[in-house]
């Protein structure tokens, strides 16, 4: 009975940045595939960081990663690179708390989708303090808002 109620708690977070965040950036949502199958979001904090979180499906957790983006100066546009990090909660078996980078690239295409590949190796602080690295996924989002893209600088 708990899952619902997190999974509720994410959604009212997730309206709430709707309303406060910049209009500059597009509010993307869809499907990461992958190691940890997950609904995988991202919320503009401004042009640069954003806000990644995803709710991972089968070993039931939540993470919440801020990313910066980065373009590359003469590269295609709609292409970024971004670095980050952030805290992930795993509730399946045991409550597990993690500190993950989240390393990626992604394209946003002139209508209103964006694909991607990441990463996210991580510390396990609770239990053993084990160091992960198969966490890793594809990704395809649907842009809302004005549906373009903005060239990060």
């Amino acid at each position: 009975m708990k899952y619902p109620k997190i999974f509720f708690a994410l959604v009212v977070l997730c309206l709430t940045f709707n309303t406060t965040a910049f209009g500059q950036a597009n509010i993307e949502a869809g499907v990461r595939i992958g190691e940890n199958i997950g609904i995988d979001a991202t919320i503009p904090l401004g042009i640069s960081p954003r806000l990644h979180p995803t709710v991972y499906l089968e070993n039931f957790g939540v993470g919440a990663y801020f990313d910066w983006m980065f373009a590359l100066t003469d590269g295609p546009e709609g292409l970024k690179f971004y670095p980050g990090v952030g805290p992930e909660f795993f509730f399946e078996n045991d409550f597990d708390f993690n500190i993950a980078g989240n390393f990626g690239v992604e394209y946003s295409f002139r209508f209103p989708l964006t694909i991607g590949f990441d990463w996210r190796p991580g510390f396990a602080v609770t239990n053993d303090f084990d160091f992960y690295t198969n966490n890793w996924g594809f990704m395809a989002r649907f842009r809302f808002k004005e549906g373009g893209f903005k060239k990060v600088n």
